[in-house]
């Protein structure tokens, strides 16, 4: 290093180390200020949804998975992005709807609302058509996803489903938002 520069850097450290203290004494013995709390806007780290957007009506059946998946989200201690990423990836797969075994419509051996496969370990066809069970396991994937919470939603459920289709969820992202936002706290 520079002898000069190094002189200089230690003449500026000198000198703020010194008004340092002989301020702080001064300081401490001057009149407090009046410190109000400032609002301050915080925006959400959650991306915008991408792409054109879709929507269902639900019904009552379909609503109370929504729920469901709600409730399993909380209770496995995670924000609520995560029940967003759920909700939309059920909408693409299923429509919210518990599906069984459709015959020859089923896609191979998939089930329930996130259409999880019994044959790729998700669990039992029972299991699997229970809506907290499914979202359980939906959710122990999304945590195995390094940055899921500021990924978009489509390769955060991409990630965890390896769907044909890798940018379908993105159109459910809008509906899946607001029906968190509705639920969340019912």
């Amino acid at each position: 290093m520079n002898t000069i520069f190094r002189k200089s850097m230690l003449s500026v450290a000198g000198l703020a180390f010194a008004g340092g203290v002989f301020a702080g004494p001064i300081a401490a013995h001057a009149n407090p200020v009046d410190a109000k709390p400032v609002a301050v806007a915080v925006q959400s780290a959650a991306p915008k949804p991408q792409g054109d957007q879709s929507h269902i009506t639900l019904n009552d059946e379909q609503t109370a998975n929504v729920k469901a998946i709600i409730a399993a989200t909380k209770k496995a201690g995670l924000p609520e992005r995560a029940a967003v990423i759920s909700i939309a990836t059920s909408l693409q797969e299923s429509k919210l709807e518990n599906l069984g075994h459709l015959g020859d419509k089923n896609d191979h051996d998939s089930l329930g609302l996130f259409q999880q496969r019994p044959t790729s370990g998700w669990g039992t066809p029972e299991q699997i058509t229970d809506p907290a069970y499914s979202t359980t396991a939906f959710l122990k994937g999304l945590r195995q996803v390094d940055g899921w919470q500021d990924m978009a939603l489509t390769d955060a459920a991409q990630t965890v489903q390896v769907s044909a289709y890798p940018d379908a969820y993105a159109q459910w992202e809008q509906q899946a938002t607001d029906l968190v936002a509705q639920h969340w706290n019912s």
